[in-house]
């Protein structure tokens, strides 16, 4: 039985996950990055720790009454999210 021809392959310039245009390193953070992360980081869990052990009054008096007395709360768990966020674009 005869054997049929193998058929060629196209060759195609496209690469997967290639951008026309794009560098090809993203460019580095700027030197304030991880000082203002890590800030962010520990500012935060110090204010939560502070908010517990005071019972929700502190840091800031004039936040504990917001949002069903967990303003505090909130404030400190916002400060991590957003020093989290950065750790999620460091280079």
């Amino acid at each position: 039985m005869p054997e049929s021809r193998k058929r060629k392959k196209p060759e195609t310039t496209h690469r997967v996950g290639f951008v026309p245009g794009a560098t090809k390193e993203p460019k580095p953070n700027p030197t304030w990055w991880v000082p203002v992360m890590s800030g962010l980081l520990l500012v935060g869990l110090l204010w939560v720790v502070i908010t517990y052990l005071t019972k929700f009054t502190y840091p800031l008096p004039f936040l504990a009454p917001l949002f069903g007395g967990n303003g505090n709360l909130i404030f400190g768990f916002a400060l991590l999210i957003v020093g989290f966020m950065m750790t999620l674009r460091w280079r």
